[in-house]
């Protein structure tokens, strides 16, 4: 799809690094196979080798660290420096082939503490547990992959106004807890949100999915943990178990996050688009989740567009100008009732009160896997006009496809 695209568009761009970055700081190139620890480390002729030297390196703002493409190298990589709004520190990559590769059990591969980062062309795998662990902020994390982890990115407690955005994060499908009982099974995250005002934009998200004892199956492609006014929008989700769940611990919120002109699909025998709860829940209130302009196709039996449950009202769970598409239940609320509108649904069961201009009616997708509206359906024109509060206060722009939301929008995350 187009996002494909646009996203090793960014990689390549991001391949050599900018005159302007030559001018803010100096440029450190290190190389796997052809580097030693004891050079200058910068020119591309005389590379350092190791992460050790890097993660040693007294890095200033406007410095830039440059891998080389078909390295590997054993994490961590430490990212301790701060940069500055106008001078951020950057990591990037030069040459040909694949992205630089960080791998290995003894912590989480690239952790970024500092802030103002710009990371760019690396692949995390194989990780203990997070592929990328942002704990700063202002971090901006673009053109990445990561594989293989508990986590592909995870934005811990501390991680504040950070962005992860086109980027490719596949099969993250561990468990880091997966005993019998307890109700404590965790893992299968493309990306965990501890943190508060990030955004995760433009990703491709797939494979979040591992077997459970407690659960039989598990995974997200976002889950939303004690973190506030989280933004998602514009991502493409396939075959993870649910694109998001949300949850707080007693004391703490999950409070403000909203779901935007995200695209979901699986042909796995179960899922679900959104999981969220009321007070009564173990890890509820979760309060105040926006989704909106979402398409979502999930064909299997065992599936749910969305949940909000343990006493829902329209202070847990509102929902604007969706088109939600399964082969279970379309939605479920208990409670005073979610908030919806400008809706199109299409399961076996409705389990909530259709919201204003919200219908029960096939939405008319082009395929399974193509979202994008045949002629004739009812999601054409469906939408209700949405002010930029919906939207986290900005205007919403564009739609999945970069096209203008008109001001009478279709539902869905794919405008005419």
């Amino acid at each position: 799809m187009r996002l494909l695209s646009v996203a090793v568009a960014v990689s390549f761009l991001a391949a050599v690094p900018t005159a302007a970055q030559a001018r803010a700081g100096t440029i450190y190139y290190v190389d796997s196979r052809a580097g030693d620890d004891g050079a200058a480390g910068t020119s591309a002729d005389k590379p350092w080798k190791t992460l050790e030297k890097v993660n040693a390196a007294d890095l200033k703002p406007g410095d830039t660290v440059s891998f080389k493409r078909g390295s590997s190298f054993t994490g961590p990589l430490m990212l301790t420096a701060n940069g500055t709004a106008n001078r951020p520190i950057v990591i990037t990559s030069h040459g040909a082939g694949a992205m630089a590769r960080i791998s290995g059990d003894e912590g989480d591969c690239v952790v970024a503490k500092g802030a103002y980062w710009r990371i760019s062309g690396l692949r995390a795998s194989r990780c203990r547990w997070a592929g990328f662990a942002l704990r700063g902020h202002h971090i901006v994390l673009t053109g990445v992959q990561s594989d293989g982890n508990v986590a592909g990115v995870w934005v811990t407690p501390s991680g504040s106004h950070n962005t992860v955005r086109d980027s490719t994060l596949t099969g993250n499908n561990r468990m880091s807890v997966n005993d019998e009982g307890g109700d404590n099974d965790s893992g299968a995250f493309g990306v965990l949100l501890n943190g508060d005002d990030n955004l995760v934009t433009h990703n491709t998200i797939t494979g979040s999915y591992a077997k459970s004892h407690d659960y039989g199956t598990d995974g997200a492609a976002v889950e939303i943990f004690n973190g506030d006014r989280n933004r998602i929008t514009h991502n493409i989700s396939r075959d993870n178990e649910t694109f998001t769940e949300l949850g707080a611990q007693k004391g703490k919120t999950a409070t403000g996050n909203i779901f935007a002109f995200n695209v979901v699909t699986s042909s796995r025998s179960r899922g679900s688009f959104l999981i969220t709860r009321g007070p009564g829940h173990v890890v509820g209130p979760v309060k105040g989740t926006i989704a909106v302009q979402n398409s979502v196709y999930l064909p299997a039996k065992d599936t749910i567009g969305w949940s909000c449950h343990d006493g829902c009202s329209p202070s847990i769970l509102r929902l604007r100008n969706n088109v939600i598409a399964v082969g279970g239940e379309a939605g479920w609320e208990d409670g005073k009732g979610a908030d919806d509108g400008g809706s199109v649904y299409f399961g076996r069961k409705l389990v909530f009160k259709l919201g204003p201009k919200s219908v029960k009616a096939d939405p008319l997708f082009v395929s399974r896997t193509d979202l994008r509206l045949r002629p004739g359906s009812p999601a054409l024109g469906r939408g209700l006009p949405l002010s930029p509060t919906w939207y986290g206060g900005t205007a919403p722009g564009q739609d999945i496809l970069g096209r203008p939301v008109p001001a009478s929008p279709d539902a869905g995350a794919y405008q005419r």
